[in-house]
């Protein structure tokens, strides 16, 4: 078995309304310590759709426009075991402390979960917090295609129910 993987800190701060979890970090944003750090991952280009904001290319400011806009970014699992990048390839996943960390920032109102490994994760370990908070289910801003690929306009649409959580 390969070497074990932990996710990256959140980056999160009072003013988030939206926590949006990836399963954990690819190989290269590993590398990189930098969320969603394959420039072919759709993540980074979505927000800046949504928001109708011109592409943003450095990390630093990428993350000041996430706590401009209420966003907060973290991963439903800490640590496993995987094989390149691919979810199909986690192995003895552990979950990140995702209550402590609402618990710590009440202030968030929903959850956007990027991509069916992420939501089953969090559905495994939190499905009591379902009750407590709006969780949706997010089409995978991967670059890997999957078996319910959207277009990149697609996501763009299906990303566009968080914007209710943060337009208040």
């Amino acid at each position: 078995m390969n070497e074990k993987i932990y996710s990256l800190d959140p980056i999160i701060d009072e003013n988030a309304k939206v926590l949006i979890l990836g399963s954990i970090p690819g190989h290269q944003s590993l590398v990189k310590q930098k969320y969603y750090g394959n420039p072919r991952n759709h993540f980074w280009g979505i927000l800046f759709e949504l928001f109708d904001h011109e592409f943003i290319e450095d990390y630093e400011k990428r993350i000041q426009f996430l706590h401009e806009h209420g966003i907060a970014v973290w991963d439903t699992i800490g640590a496993c075991y995987r094989e390149g990048s691919l979810d199909s390839k986690i192995k003895e996943a552990e979950p990140n402390d995702i209550e402590g960390l609402l618990m710590r920032y009440p202030n968030i109102e929903a959850i956007g979960c990027n991509g069916t490994k992420a939501y089953q994760t969090f559905k495994r370990h939190f499905k009591h917090l379902m009750n407590e908070i709006e969780v949706e289910l997010l089409p995978s801003t991967s670059p890997i295609p999957g078996r319910y690929n959207k277009t990149f306009e697609g996501k763009v649409e299906a990303w566009g129910v968080l914007l209710k959580y943060l337009n208040d």
